[in-house]
């Protein structure tokens, strides 16, 4: 009696398993207790008796799999005529299926496409070339350590679903700044905001550069990642080029760019969900009292001070404490002005500041940005509403 069952046997060599098959069978004369013993079904007894009866051990082997008639396989002649074309022109699979059309024939790019892989050598075959890796992305929840991970993100705050038509309007009629760039510390939540009417590059560039020189200034000096979307205003979706911005501005400065999967918005959830509270607690109380520019940058600063100092959060980690606080319980003992970067128009310095960055080495960026911050007595006075609602229209 076999000591394996026959799909152990089967697994380590697939014709010794059938040869032991058929001899217990020859042997015992019987198809039940051949399956009994080999501990297997009686129609694999029986198919492989009945072929080796058929065709000996030949028909032990392994069969082509392939079926007997293929009624939808395009004619070989065809397929001629595509390799020829292909040869002659080296077209790919939908010029080729554009000529094949002139002469009245019609073969799909995707039937094209297979009979290529079939007639081509492997090493003239076209491969997808892999997409550079700019990512992997990581969740603000895996970081211990405060200033590791930006969460970056711009907001267009003619949302009319959001914030109706009234409020888009007065946006409009009024000259304000469309457009909200965010930058949100992933552990604490500490958040640097900035306007501009222009959604681009520049604009989105000299906002990290901002960024990472308030940073700076105020003796932050771990090596900083802006995780962003796929958007062109920070790089767009072609990894050499992200790769190129960020070591042409970011890297001088310890910062880095990168980006979160595609479709995967939960990577920048946190960003994502304050955005929520700019328009609850910010635009929808307030838009329709700020009468111009130079006011919408004076209450978003303070906007940005409520969040960062004053307003409880009720996320991970928070406790119910405004980023500031947490930041300090993290170990931060910096100054506390870190909480007030200014909210700035972008259009009105990008260009400028980007180009200074560009320069050789020898220019002190952070000339400007090295001096104290200012005493906590010159900051925006804490408001008498309540947190929820901090600002009063009457400011």
């Amino acid at each position: 009696m076999p000591d394996l069952a026959y799909g152990e046997v089967y697994r380590m060599n697939k014709l010794e398993a059938r040869k032991r098959l058929v001899q217990t069978y020859l042997e015992t004369g019987s198809i039940a207790e051949t399956a009994r013993q080999w501990h297997t079904s009686r129609q694999v007894v029986r198919k492989w008796v009945r072929r080796y009866a058929q065709e000996g051990e030949a028909g032990l082997q392994d069969r082509s799999r392939r079926p007997h008639t293929m009624p939808r396989r395009t004619d070989p002649a065809l397929e001629a005529k595509v390799m020829a074309l292909r040869r002659k022109y080296g077209y790919g699979r939908k010029r080729l299926a554009f000529l094949l059309r002139r002469e009245g024939i019609a073969l799909s790019e995707h039937t094209i496409r297979h009979i290529l892989r079939r007639g081509l050598p492997q090493e003239q075959r076209q491969r997808r070339r892999r997409r550079q890796v700019v990512y992997p992305a990581h969740w603000a929840w895996e970081q211990e350590e405060p200033f590791r991970l930006f969460q970056v993100d711009t907001k267009d705050i003619a949302d009319k679903k959001t914030l109706g038509t009234e409020r888009v309007t007065h946006l409009f009629r009024a000259h304000l700044p469309r457009y909200q760039w965010t930058a949100l510390e992933g552990r604490s939540r500490l958040r640097f905001l900035a306007y501009s009417h222009e959604l681009h590059r520049t604009n989105g560039l000299a906002f990290l550069v901002l960024v990472l020189m308030w940073l700076r200034g105020f003796g932050v000096e771990e090596e900083v990642e802006f995780q962003t979307d796929w958007g062109q205003e920070f790089g767009g979706d072609n990894p050499e080029q992200v790769r190129q911005l960020s070591d042409r501005f970011l890297a001088p400065l310890g910062g880095r760019l990168c980006r979160y999967p595609k479709g995967r918005k939960g990577y920048n959830g946190r960003v994502e969900r304050s955005h929520r509270t700019d328009d609850e607690e910010f635009y929808a109380p307030c838009l329709l009292s700020i009468p111009d520019e130079e006011t919408l940058l004076r209450w978003g600063q303070r906007w940005e001070y409520v969040y960062n100092v004053q307003r409880p959060h009720q996320g991970a980690g928070m406790d119910g404490q405004p980023p500031l606080t947490v930041l300090q319980r993290l170990g931060y003992e910096g100054d506390e002005g870190i909480a007030c970067f200014p909210t700035i128009l972008l259009d009105r310095i990008a260009a400028d500041l980007l180009l200074t960055v560009s320069q050789p080495p020898g220019n002190d960026l952070l000339t400007y940005y090295k001096t104290a911050a200012p005493p906590l007595s010159d900051r925006p006075p804490k408001p008498t509403t309540s947190p929820l609602h901090p600002i009063s229209t009457s400011v």
